[in-house]
Order: C-alpha cells, then sequence, then structure tokens
C-alpha cells in the first residue's frame, strides 16, 4: 500500500441497477416510469433560452420550492430539493446524524442508507424485518441516533400504516426520523400529514419514479422550518447551486400537470393489480407491493435461474444475491404491453417439466 492511501476513506460503494442499451430490451430493473413526463415539461424544454446557461441558477430554487410548497400545503421553508432523493438523503445523514448511538433502519431496505452511514462514520444497526417483510414497530423503541425507513420498502413493496409510523414517532422524540418515500404515489399513506405535530419528522420524495424525471435528477425533503434551516446550512456549506436551471423550470412544470400526475399513476397501480393475479396464477408468491415493482418468487424456480433466463430474452429485472431475498426478483411495473410480454415468456418458462 502507497503511504497516501492509508489516510484515503474507503467505502463499499451502492451499486446501481443495470443499464443496458440493447434495442428492442424490456428494462424493468430500475423501477422507472415507463411514461413520458408531462406535456408540459417537453413544452418548457423546448422554451428554454440556452442563454440562461451561462448564468448560475437560484442558490435558494424558489420556483421549484414553492411549486412543491402550493402542492403539498406547505410553507417554501417546509421544502429543500436536490439532485435526486439520494442527494437529499445524503445531505440528511450528513446534517442529523452525528452522535454515537446507533441509527437504525431495516435489514431489507434501499441498500444505500448503510453506504451513506458508512461513508460518513455514523454507527448503524439493522432491525429484521419479520417474515412477512413488515417492520416491527418494537424494535425501533429502544435507544437509537436516529431512524430510517423507506415506506413504501424497497425492494419488498411492503407499506406501513400511518399508525405505525406515528407510533415511532412517539417513541423516538428526541432523535430525527426521516420516512423515504419515493414510492408513496403508486400506494400507501404519505407521512406528509404527520409534518405539523412532529419537529423531528423528515419526509422524502422524489420525480424519478411518478413524475418520470429520473434522468433529471430531482429529490425534496419536506418538514418544519427548523428541520429545512438546517439542511441548508449543510448545503451552502457544500454546493450553493446544486439545482440546474433546467431542473428548476422542468420540475415546477411536472408539478404544475397535476392531472398527468394522477392518470400515469393510475395506469402503473392498475397495471401492477393485473400483472399480481397473472403471477399469482404462475405460482409465484409476494409481499402486497404498494410501489410500482413487484418482488416476486417462484417455488420451483431459483430467482437467479429466472433472472438469467430472462436477461437471454433482452428482458431486463433486478436480482439482490443477499442474504433472506436470494430467492427474490424485483420486477419494475412497465406498460400494458411491456407486462404482457414478461408474462408470455413467464408462462411458458414456468410449464417446463422440472425434476
Amino acid at each position: 500500500m502507497a503511504g497516501w492511501e492509508q489516510h484515503v476513506r474507503k467505502v463499499i460503494p451502492y451499486v446501481p441497477g443495470e443499464q443496458p442499451r440493447q434495442e428492442g430490451m424490456i428494462k424493468l430493473n430500475t423501477n422507472e416510469n415507463p411514461y413520458p413526463p408531462a406535456p408540459g415539461v417537453a413544452r418548457a424544454l423546448r422554451e428554454m433560452d440556452p442563454e440562461q446557461f451561462r448564468l448560475y441558477p437560484d442558490p435558494a430554487a424558489s420556483l421549484l420550492v414553492d411549486s412543491l410548497a402550493r402542492r403539498y400545503g406547505l410553507a417554501s421553508n417546509q421544502i429543500f430539493v436536490g439532485v435526486g432523493s439520494d442527494d437529499v438523503l445524503a445531505m440528511a445523514f450528513l446534517t442529523f446524524f452525528n452522535g454515537k448511538k446507533p441509527i437504525l433502519f431495516p435489514d431489507i431496505t434501499y441498500s444505500f442508507y448503510d453506504v451513506w452511514a458508512n461513508l460518513y462514520r455514523i454507527p448503524y444497526q439493522c432491525q429484521p424485518l419479520d417474515e412477512a417483510f413488515c417492520i416491527r414497530p418494537e424494535d425501533y423503541e429502544r435507544e437509537n441516533g436516529g431512524i430510517v425507513l423507506a415506506n413504501p420498502n424497497a425492494p419488498t413493496g411492503v407499506a406501513a400504516g400511518l399508525k405505525t409510523l406515528q407510533g415511532i414517532l412517539e417513541q423516538n422524540r428526541d432523535v430525527i426520523v426521516i420516512i423515504d418515500e419515493a414510492y408513496i404515489d403508486f400506494g400507501g399513506d404519505s407521512a406528509v400529514s404527520l409534518i405539523p405535530s412532529y419537529d423531528n419528522l423528515l419526509v422524502v420524495q422524489t420525480f424519478s419514479k411518478s413524475r418520470s424525471m429520473a434522468g433529471m435528477r430531482i429529490g425534496y425533503a419536506m418538514g418544519q422550518p427548523r428541520l429545512i434551516q438546517y439542511l441548508n446550512d449543510v448545503k451552502y456549506s457544500f454546493n450553493s447551486y446544486t439545482m440546474s436551471q433546467a431542473s428548476l423550470r422542468l420540475g415546477a412544470e411536472a408539478v404544475a400537470e397535476e392531472a398527468y400526475f394522477l392518470d400515469t399513476t393510475k395506469k402503473i397501480i392498475n397495471t401492477r393489480e393485473r400483472v399480481k393475479k397473472e403471477l399469482t396464477g404462475l405460482g409465484f408468491v409476494f409481499p402486497d407491493s404498494k410501489g410500482n415493482f413487484i418482488f416476486a418468487s417462484h417455488p420451483q424456480i431459483s430467482a437467479q435461474e429466472l433472472f438469467e433466463a430472462l436477461k437471454r430474452e433482452k428482458i431486463y429485472v433486478r436480482y439482490f444475491p443477499k442474504p433472506r431475498i436470494q430467492d427474490y426478483l424485483r420486477i419494475t411495473v412497465g406498460t400494458d404491453s411491456q407486462m404482457d410480454i414478461l408474462l408470455s415468456f413467464l408462462k411458458d418458462y414456468t410449464s417446463i417439466d422440472r425434476p
């Protein structure tokens, strides 16, 4: 090892989903929305003057922040925006988790949480989900330095009810509780309604899933003003200009088109429920997903075998070779036609006689 390497911050990085570029492929592995962004987004993009790109964007991101505040019935000083919810969550970890007690999150959840904890030298402990992949509230009633819960959870899709979340908040008034709601628009009840009652609650959402803008990288957090001020203080100490001119303008346009947003999320929910029934008929088992994906397992066929067979057909899903979930595939809900092709393949594959 070179002398300078002993001072390098070494971490095991997050591994993102595969991003293949194949003609005719069906990409169901990264929970992207199969429908385009709202029409106003394309219109605003065409109308943008390239001249403005020579200027720094508004560091307060007021156009986007104000749009989100109106959408959720909050004040503008209750909104924080960043470059995707990953950026927002990483900023929250850096800002709020600086004690000696471990932060708590489930053992099966978004796999960036332990990466950030290790990166920022935050002690943490994983709490095991039960056999149905549900959180156990009693696991979060012990001393801790903070709590992070994805709801609906990833990659399982299971959503905890507001009463469960409220109970956890009541038991943890002296630490920050982050509810990561990347998939909340596809099912479940948002914890935004709890913000007035809890000054330690931070709710994080994203434009990447329900608003079809994963490529634009827009995320946001909502909470009481003091929490948002702390986040902004860290942001301005790190990078004042986190959001591009395009992100601010196009994000605001996406928020404005509520009818389109509701229509596309409803399409995905309807397709998800139909595919659940079809998969059940083919022998698959899965928790009741409230996300834009299904976390499915087949008792007679290994997940790895199915993953590789699908990949040969240029159908990409996500496989996690990890304890407790190595028998499951996470399947993004695509368009009806995409899901029909997937189901047709699975019907043929599961009908093969096996010893």
